[in-house]
């Protein structure tokens, strides 16, 4: 009987998408000392504390993203407010998240990749906590000894972002359903993958270390089976084929009793091909398994020269009996001591500014309504409180600096107009 699987089954291993949000920044507060005998204390409002910030970190204990498929949003410790006497407000913690090694990290509305986790204990910044408020503390000046003003905790930010599990191993084993990979990882290394005799059963890749003696090891990796038309994405598809770009060496088997073996040589590397043409440029070695059974000894030597006449080394194994399954692993490990080494993405910034924080725009939402864009002067409203009027003197003054006024005038703002910046709605007065 076979077993069936969609594309979302592996992907439910292998990827996943999930919500971050980092804490909030506490207020800073409006505050003057209040003590026995001084009548006129000064300002001693305290800060905000710093909203925690998100970091991935990698988890060698991990190897599929399946925890993720549970719980999708994730969210920080936000900042405290500050308090009176000049107290600061408490961070928040923040959060660390493990993921495997091999995990590609992306935005999911961009598709930037915003790290590449290749190295153990990596830790990578994705969301930063909000900047913690100044209390009034801040805003005392000579000409201004009693200020009424503070800002508010800024927001941490969000992001959604896309987790992409390539698994790191040294050599991968490819090739077309019950060809008989796992069983052959399983007779080379102390992997115990599930195997069975129908298609797809190996829902994520399974990896093996295999000892080679003399403190050496070597990891290989089962990739599962491929279909025709996986590199636009049927069967199983991208899930699968973007397991093998790390590998530095494929081993390749071949079923020994199918109808074909040579059609599904050609089907495999078709794949490869389409998916990512520097696949076949990797070392390769060729094996035809099932040799235990009179089927496969009766192809062998047809198939052993037309391989070798298209220059990739070949070798008779039986990955049930164990027959030159060692044989075999010795032959691909000496190829890996040539092969170059795997490719890895260079690690991105994650933050970058993709336009000038000072920039503005004026939409006009209605005849008496206006709105003002930008990601300073939007700040600037949110962190702003209203009900003091120092600190709405002090917007007005951001306002000319930035050059928002002049621009709203110019485009014909009248008194009385409702001018909307952030969640902000002024009343527009000349």
């Amino acid at each position: 009987m076979y077993k069936i699987m969609t594309t979302n089954d592996i992907r439910f291993f292998d990827h996943a998408t999930i919500h971050l949000n980092a804490g909030d920044g506490g207020n800073g507060v409006v505050s003057f000392r209040r003590e026995k005998f001084v009548n006129n204390g000064g300002p001693d409002g305290g800060d905000g504390g710093r909203g925690g910030s998100i970091y991935l970190i990698c988890d060698p204990t991990l190897n599929t993203l399946l925890n993720f498929q549970h719980k999708r949003n994730h969210k920080a410790d936000s900042g405290k407010n500050g308090g009176r006497k000049q107290q600061s407000g408490k961070s928040g913690n923040d959060l660390e998240i493990g993921v495997p090694l091999g995990t590609v990290v992306r935005d999911a509305d961009t598709e930037e990749v915003l790290g590449d986790v290749t190295e153990k204990n990596q830790r990578l910044l994705i969301v930063k906590g909000g900047r913690g408020g100044r209390g009034n503390q801040h805003f005392a000046s000579s000409r201004n000894q009693a200020p009424r003003i503070a800002d508010k905790g800024t927001p941490g930010e969000e992001r959604n972002i896309t987790l992409e599990l390539k698994l790191i191993a040294d050599i991968g084993i490819v090739g077309v359903p019950n060809a008989g990979k796992s069983t052959f990882l399983a007779a080379v290394s102390a992997a115990r993958p599930k195997i069975a005799n129908y298609p797809f059963t190996t829902l994520s890749p399974n990896l093996g270390v295999a000892d080679l003696g003399d403190y050496r090891t070597v990891v290989l990796a089962d990739i599962p089976g491929l279909i025709e038309g996986a590199h636009i994405g049927a069967g199983l598809g991208f899930a699968f084929l973007r397991h093998i770009q790390r590998t530095r060496v494929l081993i390749h088997l071949l079923d020994g009793v199918a109808a074909n073996p040579m059609g599904d040589f050609d089907q495999i590397l078709t794949e490869l091909s389409l998916f990512d043409e520097s696949l076949l440029q990797k070392p390769m070695i060729v094996a035809l398994n099932k040799m235990d059974l009179p089927e496969a000894g009766e192809k062998w030597a047809n198939v052993k020269a037309t391989i070798e006449k298209r220059g990739y080394v070949i070798m008779p194994i039986s990955a049930a009996t164990q027959l030159g399954t060692r044989d075999l692993l010795n032959r691909a490990t000496a190829m890996l001591a040539e092969a170059p080494p795997a490719p890895t993405y260079d690690v991105m910034p994650v933050y970058r500014p993709g336009v000038d924080p000072d920039a503005f725009e004026i939409h006009r939402e209605s005849e008496n309504v206006w709105r003002v864009t930008g990601i300073k002067i939007e700040r600037a409203a949110n962190m702003t409180y209203w009900e003091y009027e120092d600190s709405a003197l002090r917007f007005q003054k951001i306002l000319e600096a930035l050059g928002i006024r002049k621009a709203l005038t110019e485009a014909g703002v009248k008194e009385g107009d409702a001018v909307l910046v952030g969640e902000a709605e002024l009343e527009w007065s000349d």
